[in-house]
């Protein structure tokens, strides 16, 4: 006999615990299932812990949608529950006249996206604000933000629980079957019947949604970040234009003030997290194209992460994709695939649109 309970949430992720948090916060009882001991063991605890302003994203797409609405229940959240961010600011910046028209083309489409007027920055603009900056012209995001991800985690991880809902880490999940009007979710040889399930399983949500008829294919974009020694010499955020399967090699900070670079993209098939440090020449050109007083010496190999796409490479950027029983025809499924950046900016308007879909 399967054991019952009425919304399980797999992956406990970012956008996993802030589902759950929902739910939970709804009414629901709720049990988050992770196959790692730890929450946001991948991708949440792996990329640039930036607060997105939503500039980037197509017209109409969810990205736009949720990143914009997502930004504005972040910085509510944080202030509420004393989870350390600031509003850093962001410079993007055009090191070439051809890429003129591509932060023109960022300004129109802030604008359409609901994130308002980006000031137009000239060279001496820029090196007003950030002297060690060279470009000829940029863009200013005022919107844009920097978060401690694990705090964030903590304090929705905390609200579950305070709404009575759990955690059961070291779970995987190895199948999903429609039962009824509800889906049976299989741990090794344990079965847990649940009225609804959320699948935010990361990088395995697009496998995970196959055992239930999902058509969509996940890909692996590795991205590597060096930190910089010593002082930073930027006080925000300094972002290139964007290329393929990214944002390009960029400068971030985290809340202690240090810079980081990243991420690159580098297409793989598996979930291998380890750093190659023979990319860093490709590194090093890209950062002084907007740096040229880089210090080699100063830069050491971070971390990586991976992002989970569903276009492979060569193909236009995916949009998030969330599935619900109206498109899967699986009472009370819910799919939440290519959830990567802007994800953690998202994940509180991603919870809230989940919670309306499993609510009509």
């Amino acid at each position: 006999m399967a054991e019952r309970c009425e919304a399980v949430v797999i992956g406990a992720g970012v956008v996993g615990l802030a589902v759950g948090r929902q739910l939970a916060r709804a009414g629901r009882e709720v049990l988050v299932l992770e196959r790692h001991e730890l929450i946001g063991s991948e991708i949440s605890s792996r990329n640039s812990e930036v607060i997105h302003a939503g500039i980037y994203y197509p017209t109409g797409s969810v990205k736009a949608r949720t990143c914009v609405r997502g930004k504005a229940l972040l910085y509510e959240h944080c202030k509420s529950y004393n989870v350390p961010h600031e509003r850093v600011g962001k410079i993007i910046v055009a090191t070439a006249a051809a890429q003129r028209e591509t932060l023109e083309a960022y300004r129109r489409q802030a604008l359409i996206n609901g994130v308002g007027e980006l000031p137009w920055m000239t060279r001496a603009d820029i090196l007003a604000l950030e002297p060690e900056v060279e470009a000829i012209a940029g863009v200013y995001s005022e919107s844009t933000g920097i978060i401690d991800s694990h705090a964030f985690m903590l304090s929705l991880l905390g609200d579950i629980e305070a709404a009575g809902g759990s955690i059961a880490y070291l779970t995987e999940v190895t199948d999903l079957k429609q039962v009824g009007r509800g889906v049976r979710v299989r741990c090794g040889d344990f079965d847990l019947d649940a009225d609804a399930v959320v699948n935010a399983a990361g990088l395995a949500a697009p496998a995970m949604a196959a055992r239930l008829g999902g058509a969509h294919t996940g890909y692996y974009a590795k991205g590597h970040y060096y930190t910089l020694s010593g002082k930073s010499p930027f006080s925000r955020l300094i972002y290139p234009v964007a290329e393929a399967g990214g944002l390009g090699v960029h400068v971030t900070l985290d809340m202690a003030g240090q810079a980081r670079f990243g991420p690159d993209v580098v297409w793989q098939d598996d979930e291998d997290y380890g750093f190659d440090g023979t990319h860093i020449g490709a590194f090093v050109e890209a950062i002084r194209r907007y740096y040229p007083g880089l210090d080699e010496s100063r830069l050491n190999p971070g971390y990586t992460g991976i992002r989970p796409k569903l276009a492979p490479p060569g193909e236009p950027a995916s949009d998030f994709v969330i599935e619900g029983p109206a498109d899967l025809g699986v009472p009370g499924l819910v799919n939440l695939l290519g959830i990567e950046s802007p994800g953690l900016t998202s994940s509180l308007a991603i919870a809230e649109e989940v919670a309306e879909i499993l609510a009509a």
